[in-house]
């Protein structure tokens, strides 16, 4: 015996679930990266600020210096 299901969405209908699809997919990523960011900013703040001078940053351009792809700064 054989099943056949029929998976034929209305055009609308495909449309809103591809979207809710889009805006996982999207906070997801904004997700691993925020929290991939905080991690490198949690590292760079436990160091020394003699640590932090050889890697030319000063304790209160942590932020700045791992956003700086982001913001440019």
């Amino acid at each position: 015996m054989a099943f056949f299901a029929n998976t034929d969405f209305p055009p609308r209908l495909r449309t809103q679930i591809d979207a809710f699809f889009v805006a996982l997919g999207q906070g997801f990523n904004a997700y691993v990266e925020a929290r991939s960011r905080r991690d490198q900013i949690e590292r760079l703040t436990a160091m020394s600020d003699a640590e932090l001078a050889k890697l030319g940053i000063r304790r209160d351009q942590i932020v700045h210096h791992v956003f700086r792809d982001r913001f440019h700064l």
